[in-house]
């Protein structure tokens, strides 16, 4: 039956699907790809290979790969950022609740200052969750990392002006659901008055897309700029993150594969995603 809905894309009768490319079709509707792009991946691999290459899986899933990766929009390397205003490259991190906002700032926070040599100081507003600073300041202590707390826009100011000879800020938010518009204007003000250079919007990878665009709709008034997909590692199937980043308008960031500081995290690769879309877990 797919074969045949396949084979009236294009208005014409075509061939039977070789069993490569139907078995790449099918895996990508059991991970949730969305049925539009799957059948826009199988009718662009089928005119782009040979009838020789359509018979080999390797080929077939290196094109998959290929196209499915141009579904992802990627941000600049924030790593590789340079700020030309002459303040610290800051970085503020909001999302929900229990999407590991806190754990993502610390492998962020490691990675600048162990990886790429940076000074870096960290800023919590996260006052609500029990422990939450506590968590954080273990962090900073590992890492040997001054922070802050702000309890307030004027607050935060302050925190961003006494870290001022630092390189890099990066700014740990409370998690808010995305239906309590009074606490989300709360992390607009706060975002206001640290004027973050990037503000990412924390995504987890196990939630469900329509739960995602909620998300993304709702936070839309902090003005996050960019995403970043935690718990990779946890996800029952990726491809929903596909249709996620085709309908949002925003540019991949990074990546989460799993809960160790600093080493899982990831900067945004579309090849990287779409591998681990189509199952290629390595």
């Amino acid at each position: 039956m797919v074969s045949q809905v396949l084979q009236r894309q294009s208005g014409t009768l075509q061939p039977a699907m070789p069993e490569a490319l139907f078995n790449e079709y099918v895996s990508l509707i059991q991970n949730e790809v969305a049925q539009e792009i799957a059948d826009e991946l199988c009718d662009t691999v089928r005119r782009e290979l040979t009838d020789a290459e359509l018979t080999d899986a390797a080929a077939v899933r290196a094109s998959f790969r290929t196209h499915l990766a141009q579904y992802v929009p990627i941000a600049p390397d924030s790593m590789l950022v340079t700020p030309t205003d002459g303040r610290p490259f800051t970085i503020a991190l909001v999302g929900p609740t229990g999407v590991g906002k806190t754990t993502t700032v610390a492998k962020l926070a490691a990675a600048f200052k162990l990886r790429h040599n940076k000074r870096v100081g960290l800023i919590t507003t996260d006052t609500y969750r029990i422990a939450a600073v506590d968590q954080l300041r273990t962090y900073a202590n590992i890492i040997g990392l001054p922070l802050k707390v702000a309890l307030s826009p004027d607050e935060m100011l302050e925190a961003c002006q006494s870290l001022a000879n630092c390189d890099v800020i990066l700014i740990d938010t409370a998690g808010r659901s995305p239906n309590d518009s009074a606490r989300l204007d709360e992390i607009r003000d706060f975002a206001k008055a640290a004027n973050p250079h990037e503000v990412h919007l924390v995504l987890s990878s196990t939630c469900s897309e329509q739960a995602l665009m909620r998300t993304i709709e709702r936070f839309s008034t902090v003005q996050t700029d960019r995403v970043i997909f935690t718990k990779t590692d946890e996800a029952v199937s990726l491809g929903v993150l596909i249709n996620v980043m085709r309908k949002a308008g925003k540019e991949l960031s990074f990546i989460t594969t799993g809960q160790e500081v600093p080493d899982h995290i990831e900067a945004g690769s579309p090849d990287r995603l779409a591998a681990l879309v189509l199952g290629e877990k390595g």
